[in-house]
């Protein structure tokens, strides 16, 4: 029996992805919607700069104030920020 050359349309989205080294850029993206959608409006308002790096989410806040009360519910935050992005991708949290 012949193997078939054919893939399904997300196999080859995530295929191309991953050949053009997309995916990191991709996950980062859908963090910074994620982090927006979760933290409200109100954080987002001094939320600088969001960005992901070697599963290490950076967050740059123009209130040192917040920065020192996310810091605290730094281990909830990531964890809800995994749940809806995935397991594994956001291993640390830094506020700055």
């Amino acid at each position: 029996m012949k193997r078939s050359n054919q893939q399904s349309l997300g196999e080859a989205i995530r295929e191309f992805l991953k050949t053009h080294r997309l995916e990191e850029k991709i996950t980062e993206t859908r963090t910074i919607a994620v982090w927006e959608k979760l933290m409200g409006k109100h954080i987002t308002r001094y939320t600088r700069k969001v960005s992901l790096k070697n599963k290490v989410l950076t967050v740059y806040l123009s209130s040192s104030v917040l920065r020192s009360e996310l810091s605290h519910g730094k281990t909830k935050i990531r964890e809800m920020l995994s749940k809806e992005v995935g397991e594994g991708t956001i291993e640390d949290i830094e506020f700055r």
